[in-house]
This record gives structure tokens, sequence and C-alpha cells, in this order.
């Protein structure tokens, strides 16, 4: 982490209404200090509690962060265990910080799979929050975009077998009210840590007009330099939507 004092952000440049994380590189980090994979995992945790105070601070409405993808249970059993009891102890000791804070948690993704005692964990800490107002940290527990799209189109699929929804009545507004997002703006801003530069099945859908940031430095090293970086190339982006930029600069002059 930089030893010099971190900066502020620019208060009169656009900040994203939501912002998309996957926080890549806690085993490089570990390992380029002769340290095992769990302590990078257990360093990313406190990134994750900076990130979230930061990010509040700044405006943004939502952080959503990936946690744990449907993919990672390749990895190894031992590795994966560590990583739910993390996952446990970290939401067992933030549910107070994140309710005195404002922080409405909110876990997205397939829980079938993890240990009941942690479903009931995640179940407890969002109704413990769910009336907060402040910012609205989503965390991707055992998810994948092609997942979320999937499990979408069978619940449609369901209300059309059943008469409640005609085929024709189909739209992307539709199935966007399906998705594990629903009732959340899309990401105005996806980062990647760790020197990765793709998405890795990450919020496919709502990816689509999202602006990407990608960054050399491990998540444990992701301070609120970093963030200010990520933030400062946003705010230098000029989101067209399909539209010419002569027609934004129209805009702006007549509104």
């Amino acid at each position: 982490m930089s030893s010099q004092q971190p900066h502020e952000a620019d208060p009169d440049a656009a900040v994203p209404r939501h912002i998309a994380i996957i926080m890549d590189g806690n085993g490089r980090w570990a390992r380029r200090r002769g340290l095992p994979r769990f302590a990078g995992h257990r360093a990313g945790v406190e990134t994750v509690r900076g990130v979230v105070r930061n990010a509040a601070r700044r405006g943004v409405e939502v952080l959503t962060l990936f946690a744990f993808s449907s993919e990672n249970w390749r990895r190894p059993a031992r590795e994966v265990g560590l990583l739910f009891d993390l996952f446990l102890t970290a939401l067992e000791e933030e549910a107070r910080r994140l309710n005195e804070a404002n922080v409405r948690l909110r876990v997205i993704g397939d829980r079938a799979a993890f240990p009941l005692k942690l479903q009931d964990c995640m179940r407890d800490v969002e109704e413990l929050t769910r009336g907060n107002t402040g910012l609205t940290l989503v965390i991707a527990a055992n998810y994948g975009g092609r997942w979320d799209i999937a499990q979408a189109l069978r619940r449609i699929a369901i209300e059309v077998n059943a008469g409640r929804v005609s085929a024709d009545a189909i739209s992307e507004e539709m199935i966007e009210s399906y998705l594990a997002l629903a009732g959340l703006p899309e990401p105005d801003l996806f980062i990647r840590s760790g020197g990765e530069q793709r998405v890795s099945n990450f919020v496919l859908w709502q990816l689509a007009y999202t602006e990407l940031y990608f960054t050399e430095c491990l998540w444990p090293d992701f301070d609120e330099r970093e963030l200010d970086r990520a933030l400062s190339s946003y705010a230098r982006r000029q989101r067209r939507f399909g539209r010419t930029g002569e027609q934004l600069e129209l805009d702006k002059t007549t509104a």
C-alpha cells in the first residue's frame, strides 16, 4: 500500500452510480510474500472494508463485488472451505458496522450450494440492513452471468407455460426484471484488479454499456488512491449510448 496520503477525487467529476468490481490478485499477492493463498484472501477482506467506506464517501449508490464465482468450485476443496469460513466470519463481524454505516447488503447468486450456516447468516444480515438508505453493497457469491440469464429465462418460461405471460410480451425490460440485480441501476463502471483484462462471466447482461477499467494493482493493495484513479478514468470518458459526441454536446448547450 502506498505510503503517500490518498488524494481526494474531484468533487465536480461525474461519479458512477454503480461500480462493479472483480477483486483479483489475492493469491498472487500472498505468493509474492511467501504466504499461503489464504493470507491473500484475508488481506482482501480488509481491502473490501476500505473500498466500501470510500465508495460511500464519494456518493456511489451501488457497489457490486464478485466474491465467489460459479467457476471457483474448481479450486482445491480446502481453499473453497477456507473461503466459506472467511466469508461467514466477515459477515458476522461486519453486520453491525454495515448497519451503523447505513449500508444495505444484498447477496446475489445460487445460495443453495453453500453451508446452511452461511446461508442463514446472509439472510440475517440482509434482513438487519434492509431498511438502510445509504450505499447498497451487493455481494455476488456462487454467481455467474450466464447462470443469471438462464435462471431469469427459466422463471419467465414458467410464467409463459402457466399462461400468466404471453411469449410475445417478453422484452429486454422483462428479462431485466428477473435478473439478480433487478431494481438496481446497471453498472456504470467495471473495475478489475490484478492485471487480467476480461469480465469472467460477471453480470454479463448488465455490462452492455459499462465503462471498463483494468489495473495491474493486486486486490489487497487496492487502496483509496487506486479507487480514485479508476474514478478519474471514468470521469474523462464520454458515454454516448449509441449517439454521437456532437449530439451529446448539443444536449449540454440546450439543457
